[in-house]
C-alpha cells in the first residue's frame, strides 16, 4: 500500500454528521428518556413522577448541559486558531459524550435497584470521567490547539453535568433518584479519575507522536487534524506539510495535438505525474485543473506513475501546463496517421496508433485487475518501443481501467513488466492515411464524486483513418470496477466503431469518501454508460480533417512526495499502527481499572 493511501484510507472511518438541530433534538429526547428510565428504576416511583420529574431532571442534567457545551465549545476552539470547527461537529461530539454518560448513569441506577448501596452518583462520576477522556482525545486529536487548551475545553461538559446535579439536589425541589452526597467527595473523585485518564491519553499520544515528529518533522495529531480539515472542509493546509517533505524529480509528459481549420482542436496528454494524493490537495484534481488551464479541448490521461509522483501542491500543476504550452508552440504537424492496432502477450494488451514518426500506446491488463504502472516500468516500455519501432516519440498511457487495489500496482520485477515488454516486440506499423478527428465532453452534472465521477465527467476523441473509427474514451475517475470497461465497450461498439478503449484519469478528487478508494461502476452504472454513449455519438458527429503532431517532453524539477519520503511515511505509519495495537489496550484498560477502583471502592 502506498504511503498516502495509509492516510486516505482513514476516510472509511469518517461519517456524514447530522445538522446541529438534529443533534440538539436528539439530546433533548434522549436526556428526557434517560431521566425517566432512571427515575422509574427507583423503588416506589410512580410512572407519572418518573416521566414528569425524572424526565425533567434528566433533561436539565444531561440535555441542557450538553447543548450548552456544544454551543460553547465551537467558538472557543475557533478563537484559539486551531482547525476550524463547525457547530454541527461540536454538537455531535456533545451528543456522543452525553450518550456515554447517560448509559453509565442508567447502568448505575439498574445495579442500585438490586443492592443495598446506591451507586448512582458514582456511576455519574464515572460517566463524566469517561466523557472527559473521550472529549480530550477527540478535541486534542482533531483541533490542533494543544494539550492544555484541549483539556480545559474538554472539561466543560462533565463540569456542567455535575454542577447541574448539585443545583438540582440542593437548590430545587425536583425529585431525583440521586440522593445526597458530599460535594467535596464528588469533586475529588472526578479530578483524580480525570487525571488518571489524562496520564493514559498523554502516554498514548506520546507513543504515536514521537516517531512521526522525529522522522517527518510533523506531529501525528497535526497530520490527523490536517487530513480531517481536508476531508470536511476541502482545506489545502496539508499542502504545506507535503511541501516541506517534497523533493524535486524529472519526469515526462507526452502529448498528441490535433489541428483543425481553426487552429488546435484538441490535445491528448499523458503526464507521468500522479493525480494525488487526495481531494483537491496537490495533484488530486490535476486532470480537471490542467485541462481547464489549456485553451483547446484537452484530455488528461494517466501516465505511468504512482503515489511517489504526487505533486506536493496544486501550484506544481502549472509546471505541467507550461511545458505543454511550450511544446504546442513548436509542434510539427503531419497529415497522416496509421489505423489503430492492438497486440497482446499473455495478460498484457497494448493499443497502438502511429502519428507520423510518433507512437501512442495504451496499456491495460483488463479484464484482469491492476492499478498504477510505475514510472520506471513505463520508461522501460517507452525505450523498448522506441528501439523496436524506431518511433521518435512514444506516448504511453496507463489505461487504469480494471480496479484491483494497491496489490495490483505494476512495479519493477513483476511478471506484468515482462508481459508488456513482450507485447511491445509484436508492434508493427500499418499503412498510413489522412486523419479525421472529433471530440466531445459531458461533465455528467447529475452525478458526482459519490458515484465516482470527477469534475470532467467523460471526454471522448474519435479518430477516423481511412474509414476505421477508433474511440478514445476517458472517464474522470479513480479506476473502475472489474468488468465495467467491457460493459462500456459493448455499448459504444454498437455505434459502428471499429475499436474503442476506455480509460480513467485516476483523479483522486473522488477519494474523499468512505473507504479510501472509490472506483467507477460501484453505483449509477446505467447512467454512466448512457452518458458515455451519447458523448461518443457527439464526437462522431464532430469528425473533420485534422493534422496531428506528437511529442514526449521532459518535465524538470516538479516537486513531488518522492519515493524516499513516501517510503519513510508509510514505514512510520505502519510501525505506529503496529505498536498502537499493543500499547492502546494496555494503557486504557489499566487506566479504566484504576478509575473504577478509585470511584467505587474509595470511601471518604
Amino acid at each position: 500500500m502506498s504511503a498516502v493511501d495509509n492516510i486516505t484510507d482513514l476516510s472509511k472511518y469518517m461519517v456524514t454528521l447530522p445538522p446541529s438541530r438534529i443533534s440538539i433534538l436528539t439530546m433533548t429526547f434522549l436526556s428526557f428518556l434517560t431521566g425517566a428510565i432512571a427515575a422509574y428504576l427507583e423503588p416506589l416511583s410512580s410512572v407519572f413522577d418518573s416521566i414528569v420529574y425524572g424526565g425533567s431532571a434528566g433533561f436539565l442534567i444531561f440535555g441542557l448541559t450538553s447543548i450548552m457545551d456544544g454551543a460553547i465549545t465551537q467558538p472557543l476552539v475557533n478563537a484559539m486558531e486551531g482547525r476550524h470547527m463547525k457547530m454541527k461537529q461540536s454538537m455531535f461530539v456533545s451528543l456522543l459524550n452525553m450518550v456515554l454518560v447517560a448509559m453509565v448513569y442508567i447502568a448505575g441506577s439498574l445495579v442500585s435497584t438490586f443492592t443495598f448501596y446506591s451507586y448512582i452518583i458514582d456511576a455519574l462520576i464515572l460517566g463524566c470521567a469517561l466523557a472527559f477522556g473521550l472529549r480530550t482525545f477527540v478535541i486534542w486529536g482533531t483541533s490542533n490547539i494543544g494539550a492544555v487548551r484541549s483539556i480545559l475545553i474538554s472539561a466543560i461538559q462533565p463540569v456542567l453535568i455535575l454542577s447541574m446535579v448539585v443545583v438540582i439536589v440542593f437548590l430545587t425541589t425536583i425529585g431525583t433518584n440521586i440522593g445526597s452526597f458530599s460535594i467535596i467527595a464528588v469533586a475529588l473523585k472526578g479530578l483524580i479519575a480525570g487525571l488518571i485518564l489524562m496520564i493514559a491519553i498523554y502516554s498514548f499520544i506520546l507513543v504515536i507522536e514521537s516517531p512521526i515528529k522525529r522522522n517527518l518533522g510533523v506531529g501525528g495529531l497535526e497530520l490527523l487534524s490536517l487530513f480531517i480539515a481536508q476531508y470536511t472542509e476541502g482545506s489545502r493546509a496539508m499542502e504545506a506539510l507535503f511541501e516541506d517533505m517534497g523533493e524535486p524529480i524529472d519526469t515526462l509528459v507526452g502529448l498528441v495535438s490535433f489541428k483543425g481549420k481553426n487552429g488546435v482542436k484538441g490535445v491528448f496528454i499523458s503526464p507521468c505525474v500522479h493525480p494525488g494524493p487526495v481531494g483537491n490537495i496537490g495533484g488530486g484534481n490535476m486532470p480537471t485543473v490542467l485541462a481547464k488551464s489549456l485553451e483547446p479541448f484537452a484530455m488528461v490521461s494517466h501516465g505511468p506513475s504512482t503515489h511517489d509522483f504526487n505533486p506536493v501542491s496544486s501550484r506544481e500543476i502549472c509546471k505541467i501546463k507550461d511545458v505543454v504550452e511550450k511544446s504546442l508552440e513548436n509542434m510539427e504537424y503531419f497529415s497522416l496517421a496509421s489505423q489503430f492496432i492492438q497486440v497482446e502477450h499473455e495478460d498484457a494488451k497494448l493499443g497502438a496508433q502511429y502519428f507520423g514518426d510518433n507512437l501512442l500506446l495504451l496499456a491495460t491488463f483488463a479484464p484482469l485487475g491492476f492499478d498504477d504502472i510505475d514510472f520506471g516500468v513505463g520508461l522501460a516500455i517507452i525505450k523498448a518501443a522506441q528501439g523496436h519501432t524506431k518511433a521518435e516519440n512514444v506516448i504511453l498511457v496507463d489505461c487504469h481501467n480494471s480496479f484491483k487495489g494497491e496489490s495490483g500496482r505494476v512495479l519493477p520485477g513483476n511478471p506484468e513488466v515482462f508481459q508488456l515488454l513482450s507485447a511491445v516486440e509484436k508492434l508493427e506499423k500499418p499503412s498510413e492515411s489522412e486523419l479525421k478527428m472529433g471530440c466531445a465532453n459531458d461533465t455528467i452534472p447529475e452525478l458526482g464524486k459519490r458515484s465516482g465521477v470527477g469534475q470532467s465527467g467523460v471526454k471522448v476523441m474519435v479518430l477516423d483513418v481511412n474509414g476505421q473509427k477508433t474511440a478514445y474514451i476517458l472517464l474522470d475517475a479513480n479506476n473502475m470496477v472489474i468488468g465495467f470497461r467491457d460493459e462500456i465497450l459493448t455499448a459504444v461498439e454498437k455505434l459502428g466503431l471499429d475499436h474503442a478503449e476506455v480509460m480513467t484519469t485516476d483523479t483522486h478528487f473522488v477519494n474523499t469518501l468512505s473507504g479510501g478508494h472509490n472506483p467507477l461502476g460501484t453505483k449509477d452504472r446505467d447512467i454512466i454508460v448512457v452518458k458515455t454513449v451519447e458523448c461518443v455519438k457527439n464526437a462522431l458527429n464532430d469528425l473533420e480533417p485534422v493534422l496531428v503532431g506528437a511529442e514526449t517532453v521532459k518535465l524538470s524539477s516538479i516537486n513531488t512526495l518522492g519515493p524516499t519520503h513516501a517510503t519513510e511515511l508509510v514505514t512510520t505509519i505502519t510501525s505506529i499502527v503496529a505498536v498502537s495495537r499493543i500499547v492502546a489496550p494496555l494503557l486504557f484498560v489499566l487506566a479504566l481499572f484504576f478509575v473504577f477502583i478509585w470511584i467505587f471502592y474509595w470511601s471518604f
